[in-house]
């Protein structure tokens, strides 16, 4: 059963639903027979790739939001990731941009099995670490830390290799009205849009596999 996850690397929801998500799969007696897939998408690809800005100012203009409600967002989504045991680091203001190169990057790590383990850490690096992923010296480090070659990782950002792949990512997904992420498709007939709860995961899992065994 094949399962394809939409997000963007610098999405605080992105990396909450893929744990939650995780908890579920983990649990899910054909947990075996499942394989995942994470899809490309990008929540601001207008801005010019390698020019930076404030993540908190981002998040005011965008939302017509007060520092106060951006300091209370932020500290509300700390307390969740750490329900869910990932230490997010949100009070300091960081920095946000384009995501192309950090996609390319995962389409890279798919091609060499790792994909999984570099997007993890990406997440890490990011809302954790507090590290940019938004220039090519940091995500070839990153890269190097969960398995790629690094040679190959700036061969691949510095020719752009992946950029079609990632474009027909983002194709496939506004094909499926898609909006915002995460999103999720369960075995090409359920969708679960957004971070739900580990349960809602769960039943989304056992529906999808009792309704493909009963179709085959």
């Amino acid at each position: 059963m094949e399962i394809h996850i939409w997000s963007d690397v610098v999405c605080p929801w992105c990396y909450l639903g893929k744990r939650r998500f995780e908890r579920a799969l983990a649990t899910f007696d054909h947990r075996d027979a499942v394989r995942v897939a994470h899809r490309s998408f990008q929540l601001d690809p207008s801005k010019p790739r390698h020019e930076t800005s404030n993540r908190r100012a981002m998040l005011k203009a965008k939302y017509h939001l007060s520092d106060g409600q951006v300091q209370e967002m932020d500290g509300k989504m700390e307390r969740m990731a750490a329900a869910e045991g990932l230490p997010f680091h949100l009070t300091d203001a960081g920095t946000t941009g384009n995501t192309l190169d950090a996609h390319q990057l995962l389409h890279l790590a798919k091609d060499r099995a790792v994909q999984d383990v570099v997007l993890e850490r990406l997440y890490r690096a990011y809302f954790t670490e507090q590290r940019s992923l938004f220039d090519r010296d940091s995500l070839v480090e990153l890269g190097a830390d969960a398995g790629l070659d690094p040679t190959e990782a700036r061969q691949v950002l510095e020719h752009d290799s992946y950029v079609d792949a990632v474009t027909a990512d983002v194709n496939e997904a506004r094909s499926l009205g898609v909006s915002g992420v995460p999103f999720f498709v369960i075995a090409g007939r359920y969708g679960v849009s957004g971070a739900q709860s580990t349960d809602v995961f769960s039943e989304a899992l056992a529906r999808a596999w009792e309704e493909g065994a009963t179709a085959s």
